[in-house]
């Protein structure tokens, strides 16, 4: 399979928004972006497509902020070309801003003022004022479960409350395209799916293109589409189902206390080539739970636990890059 390939058209709940929306769009070709002699991102080519949810999936440091910069105009392209709503990304950053929400990871609130001042001083940054500002404070405040906190003070509120307003400002008026950067931090389960409910509402009956970035599986299994971020490259791309297909069976995780000598003899005897990853060994196997009685019985001994299951999008991650999924020191 694949997995670079173009999905299919995203079919939206309205259709006159579905006939509208062919501008609403991201598309990069060969971005590649430099810290000094370090490089942050190398040769990224991919495309969003009118009202789909897309992630960028990766640990801190695979150069996920780094590109959300880019598409959100605070840094300058380097070499490369990107496109969004079919205005350039190097020459036509004003037209940009203008029909994109952005939410940062870094907050963007004043503590003293309250909830609903933050969103009226945003609605008149872009130039919204009278009964269209009230109804659309009004509306965000409502789907994002705010309310009752509009006349709470910024500095009052909890993280979670706080990123709940971050997304409401982002959304005020009304962005073709949503850029949401790490959107669930801070938010408990109910709130993260009250918002990747409201999400999929934007996208599927006003036709809103959203891309996120996440390090967050759970998150990425909301996404139409992921884009698997490593060392700022793109290893993978596809939908999540056709990512975990691409693993190619079950995923074994083998712990034993001669892990080289475990791994000399599986080779020699079955033919396999586990990795070792995380002072394990990994395997992929088409059919994980006979090859698991097959190998206790083979090497009971160098055996200490095993665990098997379908793969995940962790083990999609492995697949591609030779180690675990975690967390660098390092934002790129």
């Amino acid at each position: 399979m694949d997995l670079l390939t173009t999905p299919k058209k995203v079919m939206l709940s309205n259709p006159k928004i579905q006939e509208t929306i062919t501008a609403s769009r991201i598309s990069l070709a060969e971005i590649s972006h430099n810290y000094g002699e370090r490089r942050a991102l190398n040769q990224l080519s991919f495309e969003v497509r009118p009202a789909e949810i897309f992630g960028l999936l990766g640990p801190n440091g695979g150069g996920k902020t780094t590109l959300f910069r880019l598409l959100s105009t605070l840094l300058p392209l380097q070499t490369g070309s990107a496109t969004i709503a079919n205005y350039d990304l190097a020459t036509q950053a004003t037209q940009i801003r203008n029909l994109i929400g952005v939410t940062f990871q870094s907050p963007s609130l004043d503590g003293k003022l309250t909830v609903q001042e933050n969103l009226k001083h945003q609605a008149h940054l872009y130039g919204i004022s009278g009964a269209a500002m009230w109804n659309r404070i009004e509306n965000a405040l409502q789907h994002l479960g705010l309310t009752d906190r509009k006349h709470d003070l910024a500095d009052s509120l909890s993280g979670g409350l706080k990123r709940r307003v971050e997304i409401a400002k982002g959304l005020l008026h009304a962005p073709q395209v949503l850029l949401l950067d790490e959107p669930s931090t801070g938010l408990d389960p109910g709130a993260r799916h009250d918002l990747w409910t409201y999400l999929k509402q934007l996208q599927q009956q006003d036709g809103v293109t959203i891309l996120i970035t996440t390090h967050l599986m759970e998150e990425a299994e909301h996404c139409d589409r992921l884009g698997i971020l490593h060392l700022g490259e793109l290893v993978a791309v596809g939908t999540p189902d056709e990512l975990r297909a691409s693993v190619g069976g079950d995923c074994l995780t083998i712990h034993s206390e001669n892990l080289d000598m475990l791994l000399e003899k599986m080779t020699e005897k079955f033919g396999v080539a586990p990795q070792i990853v995380n002072n394990s060994l990994r395997l992929e196997h088409p059919r994980g739970h006979e090859f698991l009685k097959d190998l206790i019985d083979a090497f009971p001994e160098l055996v200490s636990s095993v665990s098997l299951g379908k793969p995940t999008l962790e083990d999609v991650f492995i697949h591609e890059t030779g180690h675990q999924f975690w967390h660098e020191e390092q934002t790129l």
